[in-house]
Protein backbone atom coordinates (compact mmCIF):
# COMPACT_ATOMS: atom_id res chain seq x y z
CA UNK A 1 0.00 0.00 0.00
CA UNK A 2 1.46 3.37 -0.90
CA UNK A 3 0.29 5.01 2.35
CA UNK A 4 2.57 4.37 5.33
CA UNK A 5 1.23 5.03 8.83
CA UNK A 6 3.81 6.44 11.26
CA UNK A 7 1.84 6.35 14.51
CA UNK A 8 4.70 4.46 16.19
CA UNK A 9 7.06 7.36 15.51
CA UNK A 10 4.72 9.86 17.13
CA UNK A 11 4.05 7.52 20.06
CA UNK A 12 7.78 7.27 20.70
CA UNK A 13 8.22 11.04 20.47
CA UNK A 14 5.39 11.57 22.96
CA UNK A 15 6.53 8.68 25.20
CA UNK A 16 3.00 7.28 25.08
CA UNK A 17 1.83 3.67 25.13
CA UNK A 18 -0.54 2.27 22.50
CA UNK A 19 -3.18 1.49 25.13
CA UNK A 20 -3.06 5.04 26.47
CA UNK A 21 -3.47 6.49 22.97
CA UNK A 22 -6.36 4.15 22.18
CA UNK A 23 -8.14 5.20 25.36
CA UNK A 24 -7.59 8.91 24.72
CA UNK A 25 -8.91 8.78 21.14
CA UNK A 26 -11.80 6.47 21.97
CA UNK A 27 -11.02 3.33 19.95
CA UNK A 28 -10.04 -0.16 21.00
CA UNK A 29 -6.35 -1.10 21.17
CA UNK A 30 -7.08 -3.78 18.55
CA UNK A 31 -8.47 -1.20 16.09
CA UNK A 32 -5.53 1.10 16.76
CA UNK A 33 -3.16 -1.81 16.06
CA UNK A 34 -4.88 -2.42 12.70
CA UNK A 35 -4.38 1.24 11.82
CA UNK A 36 -0.80 1.59 13.02
CA UNK A 37 0.31 -1.66 11.37
CA UNK A 38 -0.96 -0.51 7.98
CA UNK A 39 -3.75 -3.07 7.70
CA UNK A 40 -6.60 -0.53 7.72
CA UNK A 41 -8.32 0.19 4.41
CA UNK A 42 -9.69 3.53 5.62
CA UNK A 43 -9.55 5.94 8.53
CA UNK A 44 -12.35 8.22 9.65
CA UNK A 45 -11.58 11.91 9.73
CA UNK A 46 -12.86 12.00 13.32
CA UNK A 47 -10.25 9.35 14.26
CA UNK A 48 -7.52 11.21 12.38
CA UNK A 49 -8.55 14.43 14.10
CA UNK A 50 -8.41 12.75 17.53
CA UNK A 51 -4.98 11.27 16.74
CA UNK A 52 -3.66 14.69 15.73
CA UNK A 53 -5.14 16.35 18.79
CA UNK A 54 -3.78 13.82 21.29
CA UNK A 55 -0.38 13.48 19.60
CA UNK A 56 -0.14 17.23 18.90
CA UNK A 57 0.73 16.71 15.24
CA UNK A 58 -0.52 17.18 11.69
CA UNK A 59 -2.06 14.45 9.48
CA UNK A 60 1.09 14.52 7.35
CA UNK A 61 3.11 13.51 10.41
CA UNK A 62 1.10 10.29 10.59
CA UNK A 63 0.35 9.41 6.96
CA UNK A 64 3.15 9.27 4.40
CA UNK A 65 2.60 8.60 0.69
CA UNK A 66 5.17 6.30 -0.91
CA UNK A 67 4.38 5.35 -4.52
CA UNK A 68 4.73 1.71 -5.51
CA UNK A 69 8.22 0.97 -6.76
CA UNK A 70 9.71 4.07 -5.15
CA UNK A 71 12.99 3.46 -3.45
CA UNK A 72 13.82 5.27 -0.27
CA UNK A 73 17.23 6.81 -0.75
CA UNK A 74 19.44 6.75 2.28
CA UNK A 75 22.56 7.73 0.39
CA UNK A 76 24.99 10.03 2.10
CA UNK A 77 25.92 12.90 -0.21
CA UNK A 78 29.54 12.96 -1.27
CA UNK A 79 31.74 15.57 0.34
CA UNK A 80 34.06 17.19 -2.13
CA UNK A 81 37.09 19.22 -1.31
CA UNK A 82 37.66 22.58 -2.96
CA UNK A 83 41.28 22.80 -1.81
Amino acid sequence: MPIRVDIDVMLARRKMAVGELAEKIGITPANLAVLKNGRAKAVRFSTLEALCEVLDCQPGDLLIYEPYGAQVSEEIPAITSTA
